[in-house]
């Protein structure tokens, strides 16, 4: 038993109680046991005696503040890299069946019109029955394939959202581990403002998280349901470019969700601090607001370009707005002959070029777009390089007056006498 100089001013039994029950590491110690639970639970004791420190209302915080976050965190890595899409798990699916049966009859039909041209053009020898063998062979092929996609899809999804899941929990420097490591043991967790701001950044990072799994969910399901149209255009002698196309599209929007790594290597500079957390999680949603502006060439940036206009008229912060511009930039119809840097097509074009690959996979030719800009283009190029023409404009006339000393009042000089050429 430890001394105690408070218990020697009792006697008795209490003094008892005191040598017992005292102990200086406790100031609850004194106080009888109907109150003593209370007085420990004010002073963040444990019920054993010692300072745990579980129960008090800075730690219960503390907790909550972890909990949420990581809640966040499955929720966001969820929304980013789902288990389940929407696309048809199988062939026989109510969604799938009207297409692939479209597809099939599709198929044959174009089959049917190979075998009727190289019989009526059976005269031209060896290159129509190869026409015929490579029909019949690509026919037989897209059949196949187009009871195959829906199973394939699925499969393929599921193992990109365990890759990505796997790639997020390797190893202590992922942005989300980070963030929950420095929750716990971080330089400033202790600074109530610097967690509001890093929840704050997690709520808002659920906004383009939804937006990709939104727009990567319907353009998978959109893939998938025309991919029956897609892979009939091989039975009319195997040309791949429409299926390449495709194929390419679709696998974008499967593995768009690594996209998300490339903000992990910067995890390692914000061990134990969460300003940097926060910043980084800013940066993954720019990011992942290009996966939507990059994902699905016809509505994945007007998605986005909406996300950013509803940000901009609701919020004057300036961070906010960069981190919107830089996750959807301004995109400008463009002529066919110029061809920017990093400017990629506006939906309506992208469409009309993948639709002209589709037409000319069946043998149609399309018309194309015209080169120069339609009006509502023009007008957006013309305030955009107001600016620049008007200074190009002035420091031409400065040039000229330059060159032109009589704009400026002064005397045109006498020309040299130089030789004449005799007139004839």
């Amino acid at each position: 038993m430890a001394d105690n100089d408070n218990c020697s001013l009792l006697t008795g039994q209490a003094y008892e109680i005191c040598e017992s029950e005292g102990n200086d590491d406790n100031p609850c110690g004194l106080v009888a046991k109907p109150m003593r639970a209370l007085c420990e639970k004010d002073h963040g004791i444990s019920p054993g005696g010692g300072t745990g420190g579980g129960n008090s209302l800075t730690d219960g915080a503390s907790d909550n503040v972890q909990k949420t976050a990581e809640s966040l965190l499955k929720k966001i890595n969820g929304l980013v890299a789902p288990k389940d899409a929407w696309a048809p798990k199988s062939a026989d699916s109510a969604l799938y069946e009207p297409f692939l049966w479209l597809g099939q009859h599709l198929a044959v039909a174009i089959f049917v019109c190979v075998v009727v041209v190289c019989g009526l053009t059976a005269w031209q020898g060896a290159p129509r029955l190869r026409q015929m063998g490579a029909s019949t062979g690509w026919t037989l092929a897209a059949v196949a394939g187009m009871a195959a996609v829906p199973g394939a899809v699925m499969m393929l999804n599921k193992a990109v959202s365990s890759a990505f899941t796997a790639a997020f929990n390797s190893n202590e420097s992922t942005l989300f581990k980070v963030i929950v490591e420095d929750i716990q043991n971080g330089a400033d967790t202790n600074v109530p403002l610097v967690r509001l701001l890093l929840i704050s950044a997690l709520v808002v990072a659920l906004i383009p998280a939804g937006l990709v799994f939104l727009t990567r969910n319907l353009g998978i399901l959109a893939f998938v349901c025309m991919a029956p149209l897609v892979l009939a255009s091989l039975a009319r002698g195997g040309d791949t470019t429409a299926v390449k196309t495709w194929a390419m599209r679709l696998l974008g929007l499967m593995f768009c969700p690594f996209a998300l790594i490339l903000v992990s290597p910067f995890g390692a500079l914000a061990h134990g601090s969460l300003v940097v957390d926060t910043v980084l999680l800013l940066a993954a949603d720019a990011l992942m607001l290009r996966m939507v502006f990059h994902g699905i060439p016809y509505f994945g940036p007007r998605i986005a370009r909406g996300a950013r206009t509803f940000v901009e008229r609701r919020t004057d912060n300036r961070l906010a707005h960069a981190v919107v511009r830089a996750g959807a930039p301004d995109i400008y119809e463009r002529e066919n002959a110029r061809r920017p840097r990093r400017i990629i097509d506006t939906p309506g074009r992208a469409a009309h070029q993948d639709r002209g690959v589709l037409l000319a996979a069946y043998g149609v030719r399309q018309q194309r777009r015209p080169g120069r800009l339609t009006t509502q283009s023009a007008v957006s190029e013309a305030n955009r390089d107001a600016d620049r023409r008007s200074r190009v404009r002035a420091a031409y006339g400065r040039s000229g007056q330059q060159r032109n000393p009589a704009a400026n009042g002064q005397p045109t000089p006498p020309p040299s006498p130089g030789r004449r050429r005799p007139t004839p």
